[in-house]
């Protein structure tokens, strides 16, 4: 298939295209390059090749951006909650206003499938004993996850027997990349670990959170992407596997685990009202081939090898460009984007 993959240059994009791109897809990547900076790592294996690439807004794309191309794979958003509450008129205009006109163009272009990438955060507050389906009430707490489920909402009217939109609500993403993020749960405490010896939690770490390695997010694009029509068509899926729904704390006790000498404490109840469990038992009942390869421990001593390779230190996990909301706020402090997070040069 010819693809466009929007956010290729993000954690998940960088890694994603060259994926795809080795199950055969002819792969254009479109970014605007906010992150462009922040190179952790390079490896061969993770980011074999690098795809044909567009550097452009999603805001500004237009039909010739879109002319040729069987299907589409959008990440590229403001991508977590702190982001999304710095300007929440912002976010609507970026994550749905725009997300929702990149499906329109690409339906009237010609394409056939639109992936997008939504998030288990549309969940919102959940009871911990009762795993979250993809028929469960949706209850986002942030500007992030409410502009989630307005994309859905949107776009799922627009599937026609030629346009079948897709709907990836992922758990929250961990892993190696070398377009790196420290500002998730996981690498966080992993970063954490490696670069001072000490996990220092603010809360109990009661709340439950689901996670998904990033390589099983790929693997179920992919699969989506190659499934038969009437296994995909308009359909929501959860994004992980089962085993991977933990309390906050046990994900702690598992990166200390993996560091040797890492010392864990724990903090008072914390003000952090999101948790939730999920099942993901359409997914792997429902989507032909997607099997999940990666577990949270598996995920920590792969962010340890990668650590102990590079050298990994403070100044670098602190970096302003491995953490969304600090790289884009010195983007804005430097002049370099404009109100509109628009480029200015």
């Amino acid at each position: 298939m010819r693809l466009l993959v929007t956010g290729v240059e993000g954690y998940i994009g960088c890694v994603l295209a060259p994926y795809l791109q080795a199950r055969g897809h002819d792969i254009t990547g479109l970014d605007t390059g906010f992150y462009r900076e922040g190179w952790l790592f390079s490896d061969r294996g993770l980011v074999p090749t690098f795809p044909r690439f567009v550097n452009k807004d999603i805001r500004q794309i237009t039909a010739d951006d879109l002319r040729g191309i069987d299907a589409v794979v959008h990440l590229a958003e403001l991508s977590n909650d702190p982001l999304g509450e710095n300007n929440p008129e912002l976010t609507f205009q970026i994550n749905h206003q725009a997300s929702v006109r990149l499906a329109e163009l690409a339906k009237a272009a010609g394409a056939k499938r639109f992936v997008y990438m939504s998030s288990c955060s549309v969940y919102g507050v959940g009871q911990g004993s009762e795993a979250m389906t993809e028929k469960s009430p949706t209850n986002p707490q942030t500007a992030y996850a409410k502009c989630k489920t307005l994309v859905e909402r949107d776009l799922t009217p627009m599937a026609t027997a030629a346009f079948s939109p897709t709907f990836m609500r992922n758990a929250t993403a961990y892993g190696a990349s070398p377009r790196m993020r420290f500002d998730i749960v996981l690498n966080n405490l992993a970063a954490l670990a490696a670069t001072t010896g000490k996990i220092v939690m603010t809360s109990d770490g009661t709340p439950w959170r689901p996670l998904v390695h990033i390589l099983d997010i790929c693997e179920a694009i992919a699969c989506v992407l190659e499934a038969p029509k009437d296994a995909i068509h308009a359909q929501t899926f959860n994004v992980g596997h089962n085993e991977d729904n933990y309390q906050v704390r046990e994900i702690a006790q598992i990166v200390a685990e993996t560091f040797p000498g890492c010392e864990l404490t724990f903090g008072p109840s914390g003000g952090d009202n999101r948790s939730y469990r999920v099942s993901f038992d359409k997914i792997h009942s429902q989507l032909p081939g997607y099997k999940c390869s990666w577990t949270a421990r598996k995920g920590a001593e792969q962010l340890k090898n990668v650590f102990d390779r590079i050298g990994m230190t403070r100044d670098t996990f602190e970096a302003r460009p491995f953490t969304r909301l600090k790289q884009l706020k010195y983007l804005s402090a430097t002049g370099q984007i404009d109100d509109a997070f628009f480029w200015k040069f």
